[in-house]
């Protein structure tokens, strides 16, 4: 809290302060109308330190109804409730206990009047959060993080103030993520390989099903092989590192910003205490207490054979929901195939199915998310944490690890596994009797990863983060008041006598959905980051998708977190938890999956080594008919031929196929031969040598970047200095040492 002890800031001079006061001008637009005024800083800042009653005529109190933030005062009627003493019994302390029992309904504080209210008489914090961060009009602007801060409290803040920071930090990122695309449309015509897809008439294809699949020509697939460059170009390593340092370069920036909002929000001082057990904690030791406290006299605590229990039930049961998410992936994979073999005699039958079973993907994820949020609370109530952080970093961890494997299985499947597991012609692999392992489509596994992806976090951003966050809440109130927990006659009585009271502010608020944390907030959040980072460089456009679903998002979950849920419990944090930890590992683990994407799933390497070991002429002319390799329609197995074979009008002797293989007529046919044992050096080499780069650049932009600016840094050493000179000084005064100068004013 702010102190009388004041000092003069440094001043900037030079370039820098001129270069500084430019941006301000510029970004002045950008505030929001209640912090527009607080871009100008005074000369001088009063110095904060952490309060406490008998210091407290060291600090700046003027008014001791505001002295304390709103958010602040709540927090402490909040901390007093859980102290408060309701009986004689050792576990009866608190409100939370109360709640627990059932003797009362609910516990929260109070929202600041209405939302919406009248233009003429001074707004609420309420309605100034509602106008200046709820509004879609103002979706350039930036958002309000003090009023938001001293509203909602700081961690609900410093979650706001991340989302802001990576939703600005996107910009760039999608910018040359356009360009990237860009470039591969522009480049689409003089594309040498999909120019020798599109005119290799006289190159017949090998079938890709059993029996019911033809022959076909490999330029049907011309269209599918453009596409397939928007993403699969020169440019697409560049993009790749990128985005690795991109993703540093948040981190580091993140480090900063918090450590920025923490002397803002004066939290430098700030240490959690020891918390309370929580009340299901409590209600579990209450027949293990009197039995324990009597035998030993030591502190009661939960047996270790029912901690373990639970352990170890939560362990099967998360193992068991992989196992049904890859189920699941296999199932669609079961359809994809069933259904393609079905149709193969239909055109266009491929786009058909891979449409049909993306969106079939699309949904099984949406559902098995919202059963792996209840299966991922149950076992975290089962394991019975002593303590809310406890019990909210184990929730964290399993619905991660959940809700991860779920939204990228079927993605990893497409990316490392589908086509690398099917055999060759003649000697295919089966996944069911009839039913052989599926091969990537004509435009090659790139192209279908792209696909997708893109459909996956559109479909997630739009209907699990928009249309659900916002119509789940409505929808709940509307069957809340329904209810009204025994009140809707009354207040439908009051409603009809217009001249009679109005409902109360805690009546009102009662029919608003509770606040569940912001554990569902960050998920969705962390999630879009694994799609923006892991597989970029499959789909240059994620960072795009990303930026535009946020500025949204960000006008969403305001006019949620204003209009349709109760008022959160205030609460302190310094940074953002043990999220923080969870997107360090998503940007270790997109290093090592972008580097084997480009290496397996692309044809960035076969092209390379193409162009630089068998090209007669150091370019891409007759890469295409080098990846291809030749089989004797005579080998296939029996049964597994085509049913026509004049469906191209001509009897198919030789058919090709995408491998590295040895001709049918050498001495050990369909042996791989040099080319692939050249391609799979160059892959390896290639993901060693991308690793080892990009994390040599992320330490080295992790070392040049401080997390404290240096400006901020010397500003809190200077306080601290200042404060504790005040303070040695104070003791000595009360002590006797040293007098007090009269004409100096004591804190």
């Amino acid at each position: 809290m702010p102190t009388k002890k004041i000092y003069e800031l440094k001043e900037r001079t030079g370039i820098k302060a001129k270069a500084y006061a430019l941006w301000r001008k510029t970004i002045k637009p950008l505030q929001p109308s209640p912090q527009a005024k607080q871009v100008d800083k005074e000369p001088y800042k009063h110095i904060s330190y952490t309060f406490s009653r008998d210091k407290e005529h060291m600090f700046l109190i003027e008014n001791r109804d505001t002295f304390f933030l709103p958010s602040t005062r709540s927090l402490i009627v909040h901390e007093i409730l859980k102290r408060t003493r309701y009986s004689q019994k050792d576990y009866a302390i608190g409100i939370t206990n109360l709640i627990a029992q059932g003797v009362y309904t609910a516990a929260y504080p109070l929202h600041e009047g209405e939302f919406e209210g009248d233009t003429d008489i001074p707004p609420n914090p309420r309605q100034m959060l509602f106008d200046e961060w709820g509004s879609y009009s103002k979706f350039v602007k930036f958002q309000p993080l003090n009023l938001i801060r001293n509203y909602f409290g700081e961690k609900i803040g410093m979650y706001f103030a991340w989302l802001g920071l990576y939703t600005k930090l996107l910009i760039p990122s999608s910018l040359v993520g356009l360009i990237v695309f860009l470039y591969g449309v522009f480049t689409m015509d003089d594309n040498v390989p999909s120019d020798e897809v599109c005119e290799a008439y006289n190159i017949t294809m090998c079938p890709l099903c059993d029996r019911e699949c033809k022959y076909w020509r490999l330029s049907d697939s011309c269209k599918s092989a453009k596409f397939s460059h928007l993403f699969d170009n020169e440019v697409t390593v560049f993009f790749s590192i990128f985005m690795s340092l991109w993703a540093t370069w948040f981190l580091e920036n993140w480090k900063r910003k918090q450590m920025e909002l923490n002397y803002a929000w004066d939290l430098s001082g700030f240490e959690e205490e020891e918390e309370q057990p929580r009340p299901e904690y409590e209600a579990r030791l209450v027949k293990h207490r009197i039995e324990q406290s009597d035998k030993t006299g030591e502190e009661v605590k939960l047996p270790k054979k029912q901690t373990l229990f639970a352990v170890g039930v939560s362990s099967v049961t998360i193992l068991t929901m992989f196992t049904v998410t890859l189920a699941a992936v296999f199932a669609v994979i079961m359809y994809r195939l069933s259904v393609a073999s079905a149709l193969a005699i239909y055109p266009n039958s491929g786009q058909i199915v891979s449409g049909t079973a993306v969106t079939l993907n699309l949904i099984v994820i949406l559902i098995l998310d919202e059963i792996y949020g209840s299966v991922a609370a149950f076992l975290t109530n089962l394991e019975c944490p002593r303590t809310e952080t406890e019990y909210e970093d184990k929730l964290i961890f399993k619905l991660f690890l959940l809700k991860f494997v779920n939204s990228y299985a079927s993605i990893f499947y497409v990316a490392f596994f589908k086509g690398r597991f099917m055999g060759r012609p003649g000697q295919y692999i089966y996944a069911a009797p009839g039913l052989r392992m599926e091969e990537c489509g004509p435009g090659g596994c790139l192209y279908e990863l792209c696909i997708q992806l893109s459909i996956i976090m559109a479909g997630k951003q739009l209907i699990q983060n928009n249309v659900m966050e916002i119509g789940m809440p409505k929808l709940k109130k509307f069957l809340r008041e329904c209810t009204c927990f025994g009140l809707c006659k009354e207040r439908a009585e009051r409603a009809e006598d217009k001249a009679g009271p109005r409902d109360t502010r805690w009546e009102e608020d009662l029919v608003l959905e509770p606040f569940s944390g912001l554990s569902p907030e960050y998920l969705e959040m962390i999630i879009q980051f694994g799609f923006v980072t892991i597989f970029v460089a499959s789909f240059p456009l994620a960072p795009l998708l990303a930026l535009v679903n946020n500025v949204l998002e960000i006008r969403l979950d305001a006019r949620k977190f204003v209009q349709e849920l109760r008022r959160p419990m205030a609460e302190r944090a310094r940074d953002i938890g043990i999220w923080y930890n969870i997107l360090k590992g998503i940007t270790k683990i997109s290093v090592i999956v972008n580097a084997f994407v480009i290496a397996i799933t692309s044809n960035f390497i076969p092209r390379t080594v193409y162009q630089y070991m068998y090209s007669p002429d150091g370019s891409l002319h007759g890469f295409i008919d080098w990846s291809l390799s030749t089989f004797n329609v005579s080998d296939f197995e029996p049964g597994s031929e085509p049913r026509d074979n004049r469906s191209l009008g001509e009897v198919v002797q030789f058919c090709r196929y995408r491998d590295f293989r040895d001709a049918p007529w050498e001495a050990e046919p369909y042996k791989y031969n040099l080319a692939y044992w050249h391609i799979f050096a160059a892959r390896l080499g290639f993901v060693i040598c991308f690793q080892n780069f990009i994390i040599f650049l992320r330490d080295f932009i992790g070392y040049i970047i401080p997390d404290v600016p240096k400006e901020l840094d010397e500003q809190i050493k200077k306080e601290n200095k200042i404060m504790m000179d005040a303070l040695i000084h104070e003791e000595n005064v009360r002590q006797g040492e040293v007098e007090m100068d009269p004409e100096k004013e004591p804190l």
